[in-house]
């Protein structure tokens, strides 16, 4: 397809998909506030008061992680880099079966744990990236998703949280699928697609190289990958406030596999839309020829491009973008709000349940409305977004072994615990902030060819993103090996290295007895 700098921009039948989509959102709200005005504990508020079943419950878990990462990047990601994340799908089925039989049987019995979040980026994000190729207005879709979040949030806690990303989900595949049935019409089927695809080498599947500095490959994404998700789905509070939710263990394990169908099914609809976008701009990069700016945005355009001749599509897909913003951020605020209450006001405190269930909603409120501040904080971030999206979420590696060493090992103790915790994020941070520094080299990465040639500009860009100068690639050795590792490994150093140097801690400092097995 020619390139074309001007793909349309939102009509009045895309904004009123938009409309809708927060609009249900809030009446889902409205009616638990309604349904459950006679709760009177913040349990009741936070976590459904125990009474959801497996199947909402999976849904929601679904939605709240997919992200609008997953409807923006995943496909770009196949774009440049080829199908081989659909290896996520291995790292997937481990995370389940280890947090089904690890990590749930010891949080549905304590209820919660602590966690740092942060939401204002989750808004931002997508907002700046649709706006770009849209046209749509960047703060009135900020501000309007983080009012609508906070709404329903604090109106119907737990239950409305959950509802609304039954919904949200339905809405992000919908937004999906009308991108994949479009392309597939235009480029006369899904075999064109696939061949496309398999000419330009998209279809990179057989990549068993154990190198740990290849930024894909089969083993980085499915171990790499399993640590991720580990921190993900294991220790997240939004995430394991969920399935504690559940009526009964049976449901909240039931959740978690039904999750896992859902998990796999957006995976494939992801990594098939990055082939679409691929098929149809195979003659003509819109990022090499300067038409979008970054990468999240060939998306946006590939939705404006084929389906601007279909009035309301091109707002149900950034309606589903968003879907994935509210459902993350919900868990979020829901996850903040009782950390808040039960951690730090309940044990220190001699208020009635009622005044807890107040300060619940009170909580919910509050933490709503600093994340739409902390979207306006994201906005100063510019260049470093990436790289603080990055930082954020190396955390989760060290938080993944501190966890992992409660559990696992009886004798550990609180010298070895935060010795462990502290040296895994000072050594995953170091190996994550050296790594935005001095990226791994094109070799490593191995980005896939992308040509203008089709364009049909006067002046086409000469972005040639995949070379460097030879100065650039004289890296100390440090850079070379060190830096250069799969970002995928990140978590996994972390969670190593909090969990031996915990357990080295421990045994030197407590009770040496317990090395004796009887």
């Amino acid at each position: 397809m020619s390139g074309d700098a001007g793909v349309g921009s939102f009509a009045a039948a895309d904004y009123v998909v938009f409309a809708v989509m927060l609009l249900v959102s809030a009446a889902v709200g409205v009616y638990y506030a309604w349904a459950d005005r006679g709760q009177r504990s913040s349990s009741d508020f936070l976590t459904g008061g125990r009474r959801l079943t497996a199947l909402p419950v999976s849904l929601s878990l679904t939605a709240s992680f997919m992200s609008a990462i997953t409807v923006l990047s995943n496909p770009a990601e196949v774009y440049r880099y080829g199908a081989n994340i659909v290896f996520y799908g291995v790292s997937y089925v481990i995370t389940m079966v280890v947090t089904s039989e690890v990590f749930l049987p010891v949080f549905y019995s304590i209820d919660r744990f602590s966690e740092i979040l942060y939401t204002g980026i989750v808004i931002y994000a997508p907002a700046l990236a649709l706006n770009q190729v849209t046209g749509m207005d960047l703060w009135g879709a900020v501000i309007s998703t983080g009012l609508v979040c906070t709404f329903y949030c604090t109106m119907g806690g737990l239950r409305a949280v959950v509802w609304t990303d039954v919904f949200q989900l339905s809405v992000m595949l919908a937004g999906f699928l009308s991108v994949i049935i479009r392309s597939v019409d235009q480029q006369g089927g899904v075999i064109p697609i696939i061949s496309d695809s398999e000419q330009g080498g998209r279809l990179n599947f057989w990549d068993f190289d154990p190198n740990p500095l290849r930024r894909h490959t089969f083993w980085t994404i499915s171990i790499g990958g399993t640590f991720v998700w580990s921190s993900i789905y294991g220790i997240n509070q939004a995430q394991v406030q969920r399935y504690i939710s559940c009526k009964s263990i049976s449901q909240a394990r039931l959740s978690l596999y039904i999750n896992l169908l859902g998990l796999l099914f957006i995976l494939l609809c992801s990594v098939f839309a990055g082939m679409c976008l691929y098929s149809v701009y195979k003659h003509c990069d819109p990022w090499t020829a300067g038409l979008v700016s970054a990468p999240d945005q060939l998306m946006p355009y590939l939705v404006m491009d084929i389906l601007r001749d279909y009035p309301g599509l091109p707002g149900l897909f950034v309606a589903a973008a968003y879907s994935g913003s509210l459902s993350t951020v919900s868990s979020s605020i829901n996850a903040l709000a009782t950390v808040t209450v039960e951690d730090l006001l309940r044990p220190y405190t001699s208020m009635s349940e009622k005044q807890l269930s107040w300060m619940s909603k009170g909580m919910t409120l509050l933490y709503g409305v600093l994340c739409i501040g902390m979207a306006g904080l994201a906005s100063l971030l510019g260049g470093i977004l990436q790289a603080a999206i990055s930082i954020f979420g190396i955390i989760g590696g060290p938080l993944l072994g501190l966890f992992t060493l409660g559990i696992i090992c009886p004798f550990a103790n609180s010298k070895g615990a935060l010795t462990g915790l502290l040296s895994g994020l000072v050594l995953s941070l170091w190996v994550g902030i050296g790594a935005q520094f001095y990226p791994p080299p094109p070799v490593m990465a191995r980005p896939l060819s992308l040509t203008t040639e089709g364009c049909n500009l006067s002046t086409a860009g000469n972005l040639t993103w995949t070379s460097t100068t030879p100065g650039q690639t004289q890296m100390v050795l440090l850079a070379d090996s060190w830096y250069s590792l799969s970002y995928l490994y990140f978590s996994l150093i972390g969670t190593i290295i909090a969990v031996v140097v915990g357990v080295l801690v421990s045994l030197l400092t407590g009770r040496l007895q317990w090395i004796c097995f009887k």
